[in-house]
């Protein structure tokens, strides 16, 4: 298969494999969740093998659906199992890429809004919401769950087996609930969302740091919980807010031989300014209900200082060190507090960032984190300690999975 089309179906796996579970789902109900996977996954398969040799059909997402429904009919049928009215709804195979389907992108938002309420169904635990939601519609690999949600890989596969049963069992309709349900929800659907943002502005593995189209379907889909006058909360609008100021600063994050480009040296011309605009009307609108500030309202504002600063040099860090103090007030993280050590120590200087480093060290185990290493690299490198600069990053190095992170941190440790 040529490397071209490799590409386009991997892309499209990532960005058409949820709106795909998501309307086999809507049709055929969740008690075939199993089964719909299955044909799922074989029809991108399949698709690897026709367009190998056809061009790719105008509308992927119909000819994706349309060969996954039938295969559903298929299997269904030889397991006699049910007999289905949508088989002459779903009937065309010859013509499957000449398909036109003019309702079919109201039908996707439909489905999948559907279906990320189904998985943070109440009767589900908040670990099986959280795996099924990003496992279905945001198609995370078991390696990339674990990253996520810290835990092993084994772990993973087997809470997404268990989540799965419970899911089939306990969730019979995939629908989008009235009023107080919907509400209930919503705080974890928004947890879903920023993870699946979260996963494609930072990827944890593979050859890229940022995959776009995960981050622009987390944020499409958060603007279309907006639409829903039930789900207009503070927090829908801090995380969009978060989402944009990010988003904005894409095309400087890597230079033009698609190598990564740290904060200090980001060519600030290039970030997208409609997009922090709309991030600013949007953190504008999220004025909390009870005067406390999300954790997405305090990730927005240290989002919207790096986007304002016109130099790395004239940014804003005493106000940002006080927005992680104010989250690590709220709720404690290892790795929120690792974070913090870069602003601390560009408001403190690098002597005492490395003896609050050290003190994070003693609390925590972080030897298996490629970003310890690499902020303790940075402070040494800016104490001129160059020994244990190069250990520190050749350490990095060992525990960067990454790609292109293992690359930036190699070309530190040539230089320095």
């Amino acid at each position: 298969m040529p490397k071209d089309h490799h590409s386009t179906v991997e892309h499209l796996f990532r960005k058409e494999y949820g709106k795909v579970v998501a309307l086999l789902t809507h049709k055929f109900g969740t008690s075939y969740l199993e089964q719909i996977e299955d044909a799922t996954q074989d029809t991108f398969i399949k698709a690897m093998q026709v367009w190998g040799y056809k061009s790719i059909p105008d509308n992927p997402t119909a000819w994706l659906y349309r060969v996954a429904g039938n295969r559903m009919i298929d299997v269904l049928r030889r397991n006699k199992k049910v007999e289905f009215k949508v088989a002459e709804e779903l009937h065309p195979t010859s013509e499957v890429e000449h398909f036109p389907d003019p309702s079919l992108d109201q039908t996707i938002s439909d489905s999948q809004l559907k279906m990320i309420f189904a998985c943070c169904h109440p009767t589900l635990s908040q670990e099986y919401q959280i795996i099924l939601s990003l496992k279905l519609i945001g198609g995370f690999s078991n390696k990339e769950l674990a990253e996520a949600l810290l835990k092993k890989e084994e772990a993973v596969a087997k809470s997404f087996t268990r989540a799965k049963k419970k899911f089939r069992e306990g969730v019979q309709l995939v629908k989008i609930p009235v009023e107080m349900g919907l509400q209930s929800r919503l705080f974890q659907v928004l947890r879903v969302i920023y993870l699946l943002f979260s996963e494609g502005y930072a990827a944890t593995s593979g050859a890229q740091i940022i995959k776009r189209d995960i981050c622009y379907e987390a944020l499409r889909l958060a603007l279309l919980l907006q639409e829903n006058k039930y789900c207009q909360h503070p927090n829908l609008n801090a995380l969009i807010a978060l989402m944009c100021f990010h988003a904005s600063r894409f095309d400087a994050r890597l230079d033009k031989a698609g190598e990564l480009v740290t904060l200090e040296h980001h060519d600030r011309s290039k970030y997208h300014q409609e997009l922090i605009s709309i991030g600013i009307h949007h953190l504008e609108n999220a004025g909390t209900l009870d005067r406390t500030p999300s954790d997405y309202h305090l990730e927005a504002a240290r989002s919207y200082y790096h986007s304002m600063a016109k130099t790395f040099a004239e940014t804003d860090w005493k106000s940002i060190l006080y927005l992680y103090d104010v989250q690590l007030k709220r709720f404690y993280s290892p790795m929120l507090a690792l974070n913090r050590i870069i602003p601390f120590a560009k408001v403190h200087g690098a002597k005492k960032g490395l003896i609050e480093l050290e003190n994070l060290e003693s609390k925590h185990d972080f030897k298996e984190q490629g970003l310890f290493h690499a902020i303790k690299a940075e402070l040494f490198g800016e104490l001129d300690h160059v020994d244990a600069q190069q250990s520190a990053l050749k350490k990095a190095i060992a525990c960067t999975e990454n790609e292109l992170v293992k690359r930036h941190y190699k070309r530190k440790l040539n230089s320095s």
